[in-house]
């Protein structure tokens, strides 16, 4: 499987790969090694927080690396009349009878709560691609689903402001 990312994304996993690599894996390790020096391991706390530190951090470079092997960049470029990566897109939920605004983004940089929505969830794959006054049908699961209408579409683009997914 490959993640589709922007040139941007591919960046900020180079830096915080390249941090916890050569920042917080020599600390980390310092850490265990002083904490070790306490004695008994069996009860000592600051080793075992030392150590679940150290794998919660080789977890995120494994993931990082796997990423970045796997990534296929794409371009965030889409014409002006659609909604595309980075757009600010108004929508009329017909079901719920309200305007929401999101924008889309990549999963990497997802993040639901601050209307973030990734290019491959359902609304992403229904909106992406169409223009303002178009009705789209958002197909959730098999036996669920909802009519939103494109009110408005903001223009963004890719840039350093939005921080990569911890996970």
């Amino acid at each position: 499987m490959h993640d589709e990312l922007t040139r941007v994304d591919i960046q900020k996993m180079q830096e915080e790969l390249e941090h916890r690599e050569q920042v917080l894996m020599p600390k980390i390790l310092e850490e265990v090694k002083t904490a070790r020096a306490f004695g008994d391991l069996s009860e000592n706390f600051e080793y075992k927080a030392a150590k679940q530190e150290q794998r919660r951090n080789m977890s995120r470079i494994r993931y990082l690396r796997q990423m970045l092997a796997t990534a296929v960049v794409i371009d965030a470029a889409s014409p002006e009349d659609v909604a595309g990566l980075f757009d600010r897109v108004t929508l009329y939920l017909e079901d719920e009878g309200e305007e929401t605004t999101v924008r889309f983004v990549t999963t990497l940089r997802q993040n639901a709560l601050e209307g973030l929505i990734s290019k491959e969830s359902p609304l992403g794959r229904a909106v992406l691609g169409h223009g303002v006054g178009e009705r789209v049908y958002v197909q959730v699961r098999e036996d669920y689903g909802y009519w939103a209408q494109i009110r408005g579409i903001e223009k963004g683009r890719d840039d350093e402001s939005l921080d990569i997914s911890a996970y």
